[in-house]
C-alpha cells in the first residue's frame, strides 16, 4: 500500500485497538492470516497485515512469478512448473474481470502455498470514466472489505497496459485523466474500508515506439502507487536485452518515480535467441537493485512463450532462476 493508505490503515487499525482496549466486543472474528482459522473456531482481535516489507524485501531477494494457463491454484500444475523450473515461484498471477466476485478461494489457495497473489484486476465495463465518477462505487467496497476481511497479502494491478491501444482502458478509447481518476477512485476507497494488505501495482506496457509518451501524465502519484510493474516481452523481431526492451520506460519512469521495478509480464518467443534472452533478463533482475523480480508468463499462444519450449531454454531458465536471491520465503521478512 501507498504511504498515504498505509497511514489511513494505521489510523483505522489503532481506532480499533483503541475501541477493544476499552472493552468493546472485536466487531470480527480473525480471518484466516490474521492468527485465527475462522469464524467457527474462535474470536481474535483484527490485527491487520502490512506488507510493508513486501514492497522492498530485504538483501536482495527477489519475486519468482508465473502466469500460467488454466486453474492456476491446481497443486499439479503448480507442482509440474516448479519441477521443470527446478523452484516453486513465491508469486502467482491470476485475473479478475471488473463486476466478478473476488476470487477467495483462489487466494486463500495461493498464500497458503507460501506466494504472493498477484491479482490483475480487468475493467472491461464500465468506461474508467464511470469508475472515476463514482458509478462502481457499491462493488468497490465490496471487494474492498472482502480483501480487507481476507487479511492476506495481495498484490492488485488495475487496468493494466493502459498506454497501450488493445485494451478499452487503453490510448484509443480512454484518456489518462480518466485512467487516474479511475485508480485514485479505487485506491481511495480502498483506503477508506481500512485495507493494508495490498500492494498497489501500475503497469504500463513498454512495448511500441510510444511506450514511454506522456507516461507521466498516466502516473496516479506515489502516494497511490508501490511498484512499477512493467509488462513487455521479447519476440522475434522486437528488442532482445532488458536494457533496449525496459530499461528506456525505466529511464522515462525515473524523472517521476522511484518506486520499485516488478517485471509484471514477459516471456520469450521461442527460437534460437529465446536462452539468451532468458539469461539476459535473469541477469538484470538479479543484478539491479531497483528491481523486486519478475513474472513469467508461461502460455503457448501466438508463440511457445514456456519456459520448456526448447532443452536449451529450460537449462537457461533453470540456472538462472538457481540464484538463491530468487523464491525466498514469503512469509518471513
Amino acid at each position: 500500500m501507498s504511504g498515504v493508505g498505509r497511514r489511513a490503515a494505521l489510523g483505522w487499525a489503532l481506532a480499533a485497538a483503541a475501541s477493544s482496549a476499552a472493552g468493546c466486543t472485536p466487531s470480527r472474528t480473525a480471518p484466516i492470516g490474521a492468527g485465527g482459522q475462522g469464524p467457527s473456531v474462535r474470536t481474535a482481535p483484527y490485527v491487520p497485515f502490512d506488507v510493508t516489507w513486501m514492497i522492498r524485501p530485504p538483501h536482495g531477494r527477489k519475486y519468482l512469478g508465473a502466469a500460467l494457463p488454466g486453474v492456476r491454484v491446481t497443486p499439479g500444475l503448480l507442482d509440474a512448473w516448479a519441477g521443470k523450473a527446478g523452484k516453486a515461484p513465491n508469486l502467482l498471477s491470476y485475473r479478475l474481470s471488473w463486476g466478478d466476485g473476488f476470487p477467495t478461494g483462489e487466494t486463500l489457495a495461493v498464500w497458503r502455498r507460501r506466494m504472493l497473489p498477484y491479482l490483475v484486476w480487468d475493467p472491461w465495463k464500465p468506461t474508467l470514466r464511470a469508475i472515476a465518477e463514482g458509478r462502481a462505487d457499491a462493488y468497490v467496497r465490496r471487494t474492498a472489505l472482502t480483501v480487507r476481511d481476507l487479511n492476506v497479502p495481495l498484490a492488485v494491478s488495475f487496468a493494466q497496459e493502459m498506454n497501450g491501444d488493445w485494451y478499452p482502458w487503453g490510448v484509443r478509447k480512454t484518456a489518462p485523466e480518466e485512467f487516474v481518476g479511475a485508480w485514485r477512485r479505487v485506491h481511495d476507497l480502498f483506503q477508506d474500508t481500512g485495507v493494508s494488505n495490498v500492494i498497489w501495482v501500475w503497469s504500463p506496457t513498454v512495448a511500441g515506439p510510444a511506450a514511454s509518451a506522456r507516461l507521466r501524465s498516466y502516473y496516479p502519484g506515489d502516494a497511490y502507487v508501490d511498484w512499477l510493474g512493467l509488462v513487455g516481452y521479447y519476440t522475434g523481431t522486437g528488442p532482445h536485452t532488458f536494457d533496449t526492451l525496459f530499461a528506456p520506460v525505466i529511464r522515462k519512469a525515473r524523472a517521476f518515480t522511484r518506486n520499485p521495478v516488478l517485471v509484471a509480464g514477459t516471456a520469450a518467443a521461442s527460437g534460437a535467441r529465446k536462452p539468451a534472452e532468458i539469461r539476459d533478463l535473469l541477469r538484470a533482475v538479479t543484478t539491479r537493485r531497483d528491481v523486486v523480480g519478475f513474472v513469467w508468463s508461461d502460455l503457448d499462444k501466438e508463440t511457445d512463450w514456456r519456459i520448456d519450449s526448447s532443452p536449451e531454454a529450460l537449462a537457461a531458465f533453470r540456472r538462472g532462476v538457481a540464484d538463491p536471491h530468487f523464491g525466498f520465503d514469503v512469509r518471513h521478512p
